[in-house]
């Protein structure tokens, strides 16, 4: 993850590109996944037209072998959002969904907002929107669509007394069903409180437990702070994911061992960003049916 404000906005776009650049299967100048990657990049505000202080922010996420990525990128509502409307109609976004972000955001009216895209090696693209701020879960679930999922987010959350999230999110595809994803800060004075929680979400809401030896590499870290991705859809539970912040390299090669990932590319990637080392690792589990052929689904 990187960021960055005015005088440094440059150096995040060029850290971006080069990150980019290590991908192998976004080499082919023939792609789709490619030419959805620069469409996504170009809808990004220009530094010139940020005011003193205001700041863009860069998120960058990878599965372990690095088949899957995930770009964000947020900033001042004002800024971003005519040019996020103009992403969403060039690559083909309903006009149904677009009203929906403008109704949305009538009534949360973040002061950030952003764009998120998805590829994978197999030729998956997906995109969509996200405000990252502080939200009532009552009102983050206004942006899914309604169903059971959506009811037992709100029956997990009440019973953990979680009255709000720090990011609401919804993909803007051509063809339902749509996602909508919802970030929650667990409760709990400690890493155990935080976890049982967590693991309490996976059993009400129906997900295979986190495997032994992942859930290992977890618990020794023990890092509090712990945070749930739950994305919903009106045809289930999409997927479900348990962040720890700042892992130590010792665990991001574990778990790479555990993936069946070779942990050189992953350095290669972190090397590219300028970072030094990931915010966050994400136990997630992709429910069957979502992953349409090029996702992988499961842990």
């Amino acid at each position: 993850m990187c960021s960055s404000d005015l005088g440094k906005e440059m150096s995040a776009r060029q850290q971006i590109a080069l990150a980019k650049g290590v991908i192998p299967f976004l080499q082919d100048e023939e792609s789709k996944v490619l030419e959805f990657w620069q469409i996504w990049s170009n809808s990004i505000p220009a530094g010139e037209d940020l005011q003193q202080g205001m700041v863009i922010e860069y998120h960058v996420s990878t599965s372990a072998d690095m088949q899957k990525l995930t770009w964000r990128t947020c900033g001042p509502q004002n800024v971003f959002i005519q040019k996020m409307v103009d992403f969403f109609w060039n690559v083909g976004a309903p006009e149904t969904e677009i009203d929906r972000l403008n109704d949305v955001g009538a009534l949360i009216n973040p002061l950030k907002i952003g764009s998120w895209i998805d590829m994978s090696q197999k030729g998956g693209m997906d995109g969509g929107w996200y405000f990252p701020v502080d939200i009532p879960i009552k009102m983050a679930i206004e942006a899914a669509d309604a169903g059971i999922p959506t009811k037992k987010v709100l029956e997990w959350s009440e019973k953990h007394n979680i009255d709000k999230g720090y990011s609401v999110g919804r993909d803007m595809g051509a063809a339902p069903p749509r996602q909508t994803e919802i970030r929650i800060k667990l409760p709990g004075a400690s890493f155990d409180d935080q976890l049982t929680v967590a693991l309490d979400a996976f059993t009400m809401f129906g997900f295979t437990p986190i495997p032994d030896n992942a859930m290992e590499v977890l618990k020794s870290e023990k890092s509090a702070g712990l945070c749930l991705s739950v994305i919903t859809s009106s045809e289930g539970f999409v997927r479900l994911g348990l962040m720890a912040p700042k892992p130590s390299k010792a665990a991001v090669l574990k778990l790479c061992e555990i993936a069946g990932a070779k942990p050189d590319a992953l350095g290669t990637f972190e090397g590219a960003l300028g970072t030094d080392g990931p915010a966050y690792a994400e136990y997630q589990y992709l429910k069957e049916g979502f992953g349409y052929g090029v996702y992988r689904e499961g842990f």
